[in-house]
């Protein structure tokens, strides 16, 4: 009998860590797994603690010298070799963004197993969704690690897929980032159907992700972003997303949603300029539910990414994110337990909030977001003139 769900997790997540006072802080991660448990959402029947990614897997989309440049960091030491750390700057290593540290491979290894953990899970039949918030790392490229990405977890479990099914995929980004590294590994791919709504690279890393970014080849129309201005609210943000995402779904016919769940979109991220509340944030998990059982028998995988407002907002996020997959969505009104709030409060400098939804009162407003709707419908107007199936 297939079950409905499985949380993907390892205590071990927590050794990927660039340092303290680096944004990619897997604290985010404890805090998460904490309140999914003292929301009574999960049992252990429904976790499964994944193995480490093997070389072969890895090989999929990283180039092999590119991986052995990760994994000659194994000690402190090691970190702070000159003649090495030259050579890894070739690599996008030892950077600000990506800083060394001792048994990268290892930690970059596990958050791609447990994405290919899920999709084992999935592409076996024993679970119809999967979940693992430690996956999402979508910047990395074939030969260097780029916005706090080492190993690209996606692009792998997608590849996997694609060598062991005949299935087409259909990859569904809403990280305020552009997926740049997903859609450059399938940018030829007809089978792999890659959507990104992030805040427009103009002003935002990674710089890329226009809508004029379509895909080469065979692959031609296959690759669909939609840029956001900033200060896009969720009204704005939703939009873009219904007036592309569900046409794209019916032409396309996939047998399986991957979905990427980065929550840094939120007004409280100190990374990007967007103005998404948790509304948002439960919104596209509901949707993406929804169009995996319209479109894709119910097939779906989904991953964490950016978020680095660590404990006022990812947690949030990502219990709405999981009690979706698990058909248990909360209510408009659900608050947050205060002996989670009493657990974690002392960790962040702000309160805490106590309802999963973002009240009215903390929503931030502009004057202008009637312009910033107009310039995000101007956007989907001219995706839809480039890609004549979407019309």
């Amino acid at each position: 009998m297939t079950q409905l769900a499985k949380f993907v997790y390892s205590p071990s997540y927590t050794q990927y860590d660039f340092g303290p006072s680096h944004p990619f802080n897997p604290l985010r991660l404890v805090a998460t797994k904490s309140l999914i448990d003292t929301m009574g959402l999960l049992t252990p029947h429904d976790t499964i603690i994944p193995d480490l990614a093997t070389f072969d897997e890895l090989f999929l989309i990283h180039q092999p010298d590119y991986i052995d440049m990760v994994q000659r960091f194994q000690t402190y030491e090691d970190t702070l070799n000159p003649n090495l750390l030259r050579l890894a700057q070739d690599y996008g290593l030892g950077t600000e963004d990506d800083p060394v540290f001792p048994k990268m491979h290892q930690a970059g290894s596990l958050a791609v197993g447990g994405t290919l953990t899920a999709a084992r899970l999935v592409a076996s039949g024993q679970v119809l969704h999967a979940l693992n918030i430690a996956g999402g790392l979508h910047h990395a490229k074939k030969a260097s690690a780029s916005g706090f990405c080492i190993y690209n977890d996606v692009a792998i479990a997608i590849k996997w897929l694609r060598e062991h099914t005949s299935w087409k995929i259909a990859y569904i980004d809403t990280d305020a980032h552009h997926g740049d590294g997903v859609q450059e590994a399938f940018y030829d791919d007809p089978h792999v159907l890659t959507i990104s709504l992030h805040e427009t690279g103009q002003y935002l890393f990674p710089g890329t992700g226009s809508v004029e970014e379509l895909g080469e080849g065979a692959g031609y129309g296959f690759s669909l972003n939609l840029p956001l201005r900033p200060y896009s609210d969720d009204e704005s943000s939703l939009e873009s997303l219904l007036s592309v995402v569900p046409q794209a779904l019916a032409v396309f016919q996939p047998d399986l949603i991957v979905s990427q769940h980065g929550c840094d979109g939120h007004f409280w991220d100190p990374l990007t300029d967007l103005l998404a509340s948790t509304y948002f944030y439960a919104q596209v998990p509901s949707l993406v539910d929804a169009w995996a059982h319209q479109f894709s028998q119910g097939r779906w995988i989904a991953v964490g990414g950016g978020g680095y407002e660590l404990l006022r907002v990812v947690p949030r996020a990502w219990t709405l994110l999981w009690a979706q997959m698990i058909h248990q969505p909360l209510a408009n009104s659900a608050t947050i337990p205060s002996s989670w709030l009493e657990q974690w409060q002392s960790s962040s400098p702000e309160p805490l909030p106590r309802t999963f939804l973002d009240r009215l009162e903390d929503r931030p407003t502009t004057p202008s977001s009637f312009a910033i709707t107009q310039q995000n419908r101007q956007t989907v107007y001219h995706l839809k003139q480039l890609v004549s199936w979407l019309q």
